[in-house]
């Protein structure tokens, strides 16, 4: 029993100095040399003006969060649609289940006009 958790443990180690090796060594042979030019904003080669803290409309990310919502309803179907000939009863009604569910998210959407792009 011992073991296994030692497995995950070294597992664990190795993930946590893997990465830290990795940054630690990038950091030590990076080029230092900074000057103003270097440390400026460059946005395709054009001068920035003004603020660069802009606020978003709200409906980009609204339409962004929808579009994750039912991206991840495809990736949760995949694997139902996968086994649908092997699954019991009360599988593919907790499949419905889940699909009327978020096809009430969309309705609600819709009739709040997040899915308009204007």
């Amino acid at each position: 029993m011992s073991s296994e958790f030692a497995f995950v443990g070294i597992l664990a180690v190795f993930a946590t100095l893997l990465p830290v090796a990795g940054l630690a060594v990038a950091w030590l042979v990076r080029p230092k040399k900074p000057n103003p030019i270097k440390q400026s904003t460059y946005e395709c080669g054009i001068e920035t003006r003004g603020e660069a803290w802009v606020q978003f409309r709200a409906c980009y990310y609204v339409f962004a969060l929808l579009f994750v919502v039912f991206d991840v309803e495809a990736a949760f179907l995949l694997p139902w649609a996968v086994a649908y000939n092997q699954l019991a009863l009360y599988a593919v009604v907790e499949a419905v289940i889940f699909v009327a569910i978020l096809a009430l998210a969309l309705v609600y959407a819709w009739r709040k006009d997040a899915l308009r792009w204007t």
